[in-house]
């Protein structure tokens, strides 16, 4: 019984210290709002090319890199056309906001490139649209670090095997 009245006692106090505390409009205690900008956000709860590809066809290249230090995994796939051209790119990330967001961009900005092309993306340039706090610079590093390895897989299923260049 003693017990009971310690917890009416603590729960009168608390709502009374609560009762007391200046108020706070509900956007300034929305965490990602003001932790995150907002396309980071934006790229987070509505991530565009989501999913796999098949990693067996020989236009697809995949690439997979990882952070240690944090944790991030990420796959991205890229396909190719005949022309040279990314038609396709999709991902799936482990990690944090940043690195999700990081990844969806990565793939809006692959598309319609030539290989060429979506090599000379930056994570500078990443970061800089997502607006990523210099803590978060690796996620945008992951991103680029993605798309280097999945053409580079591309580029050698490219190549003509050993087998088929004597039948030529």
């Amino acid at each position: 019984m003693m017990a009971a009245a310690g917890v009416g006692r603590l729960r009168r106090a608390a709502s009374a210290l609560l009762l007391r505390a200046p108020r706070l409009p509900a956007r300034e205690l929305s965490a990602p709002a003001r932790l995150y900008h907002k396309k980071v956000v934006d790229h987070y709860e509505n991530p565009r090319n989501v999913g796999s590809l098949d990693k067996t066809s020989k236009n697809v290249g995949t690439g997979l890199v990882g952070a240690p230090a944090c944790g991030d995994v990420m796959k991205l796939q890229i396909q190719v056309d005949e022309k040279g051209k990314s038609v396709d790119a999709r991902f799936k990330t482990f990690g944090c906001g940043s690195a999700i967001a990081s990844s969806s961009l990565a793939t809006e900005w692959v598309k319609g490139k030539t290989v060429e092309e979506a090599l000379t993306i930056k994570n500078t340039d990443i970061a800089k649209e997502l607006c990523l706090p210099p803590v978060k610079l690796h996620c945008s590093m992951l991103a680029e670090d993605a798309i280097k390895p999945a053409l580079a897989d591309y580029k050698l299923k490219q190549e003509p095997k050993t087998g088929e260049a004597k039948k030529k």
